[in-house]
């Protein structure tokens, strides 16, 4: 396999700081992380935020990915400028090309160990069934949301993002970097298995499709005017019911779950509940609709494809 052919990115956002660290502790002993016999280009995804402990600097890196800023000679924020430089280095047509890329994030929202899939590309797909079914890992599929595009993971070829929370932003915690060392192996295995021609799936993969997302209750001026109630918190992918407390007053009131297009469509597991990053995009959570999908053949030869590109192992 070619030099750096999986991409593995840490502190895509400057201030999630447990991938980092143990991207640190595997380029000064590379045999604390099972590589599966992939060869990896370890990078931090910004590290001038990571420097600074914020999770970006002129604007959301894991939102620069578009073709179109990305084309876009007017727009110099540095966040836009990194992203050229990762697709030059470790694009497909980069200078040390990754045919797959596994972002690497946590969350303050409970999400336990967790990937998430953007879109429905047959490699993606395999991937993500293999790591279930290694660990039962839940699967947030997110496509077709015009508010929220520009992800690094859909400029490569294959790839996904492994989610790790609740813990909170600029903490490094050990059971945190113990989940994410895992779900990175699960993904490794599954990568070496692809390459070799042995990935053998699993009946289903189970998703959690993106339908919508939520706010909190806003006064005219664009204040929240109430909270996530109680027992919302830390209750990310278990099912909601009509008139489930949703939101939580000042005066002690629960705002309910009303029943809304997002319901009457089955998207009942709430996911990203409370997460702090995303309060600046007035998302409180994100609704989804479990299905369970078929794996097919064609998932495991299109990855296996993708990793026997550049020669055997």
């Amino acid at each position: 396999m070619g030099q750096g052919r999986v991409l593995v990115v840490a502190a895509t956002h400057g201030n999630e700081r447990n991938a980092p660290w143990l991207l640190e502790q595997w380029k000064a002993r590379p045999e604390l992380l099972r590589h599966a016999g992939l060869e990896l280009q370890l990078t931090i995804g910004n590290p001038e935020a990571f420097a600074a402990n914020r999770r970006y600097l002129d604007r959301d890196l894991n939102r620069c990915f578009t073709p179109d800023l990305l084309a876009d000679s007017t727009r110099r924020e540095r966040e836009v400028q990194r992203a050229r430089d990762l697709l030059a280095a470790h694009g497909p047509d980069g200078s040390q090309p990754c045919a797959v890329v596994l972002d690497l994030h946590s969350t303050t929202s409970a999400m336990g160990n967790s990937l998430v899939v953007y879109g429905r590309r047959p490699a993606d797909l395999a991937l993500a069934a293999g790591i279930q079914a290694r660990l039962g890992l839940p699967v947030y599929l997110h496509e077709a949301d015009a508010a929220q595009t520009g992800f690094l993971v859909e400029r490569w070829p294959a790839g996904l993002v492994i989610e790790v929370g609740p813990v909170p932003q600029g903490l490094v915690s050990a059971v945190i970097c113990r989940q994410t060392q895992l779900a990175l192996e699960a993904a490794l295995d599954t990568l070496a298995a692809a390459a070799a021609g042995r990935l053998r799936l699993p009946h289903a993969l189970q998703v959690h499709l993106h339908h919508s997302s939520l706010d909190l209750p806003r006064s005219p001026q664009g204040v929240p005017v109430a909270a996530l109630h109680p027992q919302r918190q830390h209750r990310d992918w278990q099912l909601l019911h009509p008139g489930d407390p949703l939101f939580w007053s000042a005066d002690g009131a629960a705002l309910p779950l009303e029943r809304s297009s997002a319901l009457e469509a089955g998207a009942r597991w709430p996911v990203f509940i409370n997460e702090a990053a995303y309060g600046e995009k007035g998302i409180a959570l994100s609704l989804c609709r479990r299905e369970l999908w078929r794996c097919q053949p064609s998932w495991a030869e299109a990855l296996g494809a993708l990793v026997q590109r550049s020669g055997p192992l």
